[in-house]
C-alpha cells in the first residue's frame, strides 16, 4: 500500500501526518523546488520559469501510478486540486472532499457543510482533498528529479494584491467578528484583541461577502473556511448553522453577544452577554 502526496507548495504537514495515519509507504510527488520532510520517498518534477504547476499535470499523472488500496492526497489549494483531478481522471478514481475517516476501501465524509456524515465504498485507488496545514519540519528528503513535456502554458504577467493571505486552518486562536460590528473601522477593536491574544482575525459571511470589510479567506462557514483552533472567540455572531458548521471542531468556544438568546451560546463553552464595544476593550486591556 502506498500513500501518494501531491504538492506544489511546502505547506503539507497535515498531509504527511495523514499519510502516517493511513500507513504504508509515503511518497511525495512535488512540482517545482518544493521541500518535503517525513516521507519515505520524494519525486520532484522540474518546472521551467513561468510555467504554472497545473501545466505539469501529465507528468504528475505519470508519477502517480496508484493501485487498488492506494490513497492519493492533495492540499485544498487551486493548483493541487487541478493536479489531483487529473490523477483521479487517469485512475478512474473517486475524489473525496470533507474526509472524516478513511479505512481500506471505505471512508466517512462530512456532508451538507458538516452537519451530516456519509459513508462511501470504493474498490480501487482513491483521491482525497485535505487541508495542507503548515510547512513540514525536519530533514528534507532527497528527491528523484524527473522531467517531461507538459501543457504549453506560461505565466506572462501577475497582478499583486495588498491583502495579506491568512491560513485560518492552521491558527491556534481565532477571533471571529460578526454583524454585531456597526462599522468597518470598529474592527480595530477585534484586531486589538487579536494582538493581545496572539490570534488570527476571522469573520462570518456577511462581513466578507456582504460588506466586504474582510477578505473571503477570513470567512468561516459552510462555503468558507473550516477551522479547529484551540480557542475560538465569536464576537457579535448570532450563531446560525451556516457559520457554526465551520467552527464546531474548535476545542474551546467563547461567545460575546448582547442577545442572551443568540444561538451561538448553545455552542459556547463560555459566554459573555454584553455590548462588544464595552467588553472587547476591557478584555484586551486585561490581556495586554
Amino acid at each position: 500500500m502506498t500513500t501518494w502526496i501531491i504538492a506544489a507548495d511546502e505547506r503539507v504537514a497535515s498531509l504527511v501526518e495523514a499519510a502516517h495515519t493511513i500507513g504504508g509507504e509515503a511518497v511525495a510527488v512535488t512540482v517545482g523546488a518544493v521541500a518535503v520532510t517525513g516521507v519515505d520517498k520524494a519525486v520532484q518534477i522540474e518546472a521551467g520559469e513561468g510555467v504554472p504547476a497545473e501545466a505539469l499535470a501529465p507528468q504528475v499523472v505519470a508519477a502517480v501510478p496508484a493501485a487498488a488500496g492506494d490513497v492519493v492526497l492533495a492540499a485544498n489549494r487551486p493548483a493541487e486540486r487541478v493536479l489531483a483531478a487529473a490523477v483521479a481522471a487517469s485512475l478512474n478514481a473517486p475524489i473525496l472532499n470533507g474526509l472524516v475517516s478513511l479505512q481500506a476501501q471505505s471512508a466517512e465524509l462530512a456532508v451538507y457543510g458538516g452537519i451530516g456524515l456519509e459513508s462511501v465504498a470504493f474498490a480501487g485507488p482513491v483521491v482525497a482533498i485535505l487541508d495542507g496545514g503548515l510547512a513540514c519540519e525536519g530533514e528534507v528528503v532527497a528527491a528523484e528529479t524527473i522531467t517531461g513535456q507538459g501543457f504549453t502554458a506560461r505565466v506572462v504577467a501577475t497582478e499583486g494584491s495588498d491583502v495579506a493571505e491568512v491560513n485560518l486552518a492552521a491558527a491556534k486562536r481565532i477571533v471571529a467578528a460578526g454583524r454585531g460590528f456597526k462599522a468597518e473601522e470598529d474592527l480595530e477593536l477585534a484586531r486589538g484583541l487579536c494582538s493581545a491574544l496572539g490570534a488570527e482575525l476571522a469573520c462570518s459571511r456577511p462581513l466578507a461577502e456582504g460588506t466586504n470589510w474582510l477578505a473571503r479567506d477570513r470567512y468561516v462557514g459552510v462555503s468558507g473556511q473550516n477551522v479547529s483552533p484551540d480557542v475560538y472567540l465569536a464576537v457579535g455572531i448570532s450563531g446560525q448553522v451556516q457559520h457554526t458548521v465551520g467552527m464546531n471542531n474548535s476545542k474551546v468556544v467563547i461567545a460575546i453577544n448582547d442577545d442572551e438568546k443568540a444561538p451561538i451560546f448553545q455552542f459556547a463553552d463560555y459566554g459573555v452577554v454584553g455590548d462588544l464595544y464595552t467588553v472587547l476593550p476591557a478584555l484586551t486591556a486585561e490581556l495586554s
